[in-house]
């Protein structure tokens, strides 16, 4: 049915996210070119060969006259003869152990250069469906597997294409080394071996510049993403709305409790005369202006207005002042300078009340421009200028 082609290969046309290679990386799937190896490998070889091809032969004939010299002690004794062959042995690895290391460092610095450097031990982590015949014969008809199944033929083909002229080439000279003098006939095959592995090199080099480009491509193909995939993605980067929403109600719990609990300490609440309530504090050698502390609105400014009459902070009803105030402060914020007289008359009230009888002061009427009134018709935003 359609709906449940969405995940289909057709359905793979979006190119795979930062997070997706990532992860695949992490996996151990990373774009490796075998054809890079091989020519790095048959290349530190073929360099092996030439620098050391004349120590390297009077190394084995060293060893094999060695090996096939017997003297009585040997017929006689057996433990002997294993001795010997333990001593030839150990000569043999100590030359074969080093070019066998050279060549394996060849071919980890070409995969290093063809899929960076990566070491992940998650594909050798045991997975049962890969004894599961059914899921076996699907990996068996893979895009991938067909891809190096065609690799290889044409490869080969090439490589027998190649070795066939050569060969052809070279074939009237190579009948005549029966007729040559031994070092001379030595001489033209070993021409004839060289000329050929170059040859060899030059194909597998030239097929590993085009392997490599292509696993890279075979890589994003096989990492393509669905629409679905997309939108999945983008729902774990942003977050479950839910949980974001319940942190951020939880942050703004916090936030308000702090807030109140600074009502106690402030010097003054303007309060307008219900829907809105500020608290102000100023500290003359803490502050270079008045400060908010705590506001809000409605069921909030009510709070407010009761925590600060239990600590018997002043409470005055200022409703433009009030207004103005929530509109162009934020908690922690210092008062705009737009509002320093209209703040200074409100304070300098509660440092009266400080000093006087309760009841002996009366109440600042407070004015504040017009602009920065909500409820005035000339009310600018904040950060808008006025009309």
């Amino acid at each position: 049915m359609p709906g449940t082609m969405a995940d289909s290969a057709q359905d793979r046309n979006l190119p795979a996210s930062a997070k997706k290679k990532a992860r695949a990386r992490e996996d151990g799937q990373v774009p490796r070119s075998k054809d890079l190896g091989h020519f790095a490998v048959l290349g530190m070889a073929g360099v092996l060969l030439m620098v050391g091809a004349r120590p390297l032969s009077g190394w084995m004939q060293q060893l094999l006259g060695n090996g096939l010299r017997f003297d009585h002690r040997m017929v006689a004794d057996p433990a002997a003869m294993g001795e010997t062959l333990a001593r030839l042995v150990g000569q043999a690895l100590m030359v074969i152990v080093p070019m066998g290391a050279l060549m394996a460092a060849a071919a980890l610095m070409a995969a290093v250069l063809s899929g960076g450097w990566n070491v992940s031990f998650k594909s050798m982590h045991p997975d049962l469906n890969r004894f599961n015949p059914i899921t076996g014969l699907g990996r068996l008809f893979a895009k991938q597997h067909l891809i190096d199944l065609l690799k290889m033929s044409v490869l080969a083909l090439l490589l027998g294409v190649v070795g066939a002229v050569y060969l052809k080439s070279q074939w009237p000279g190579l009948t005549q080394l029966l007729a040559m003098p031994l070092p001379e006939g030595i001489a033209t095959l070993t021409s004839t071996i060289f000329s050929g592995f170059g040859l060899l090199m030059v194909v597998v080099g030239a097929w590993a510049l085009v392997d490599v480009p292509l696993q890279r491509w075979l890589w994003a193909e096989r990492l393509k993403m669905t629409v679905e995939e997309v939108k999945q993605e983008h729902k774990e980067a942003e977050g479950n709305v839910e949980v974001k929403g319940k942190i951020k109600a939880k942050m703004r719990e916090i936030a308000r409790r702090r807030m109140l609990a600074a009502v106690p300490q402030a010097d003054l609440v303007v309060m307008n005369p219900t829907h809105y309530a500020v608290a102000l504090k100023y500290d003359e050698g803490k502050m270079g202006a008045p400060r908010v502390v705590a506001k809000g609105t409605d069921l909030l400014a009510m709070k407010i207005r009761d925590i600060a009459r239990e600590a018997r902070v002043p409470v005055l009803q200022a409703p433009p002042l009030a207004r103005a105030l929530y509109a162009h402060c934020e908690v922690d914020q210092e008062v705009p300078a737009t509002l320093f007289a209209a703040v200074a008359q409100v304070l300098a009230w509660v440092y009266a009340l400080r000093q006087a009888p309760t009841g002996t002061v009366a109440e600042p009427r407070v004015q504040v421009p017009e602009e920065l009134d909500p409820q005035s018709p000339r009310f600018a935003r904040p950060g808008r200028r006025p009309a």
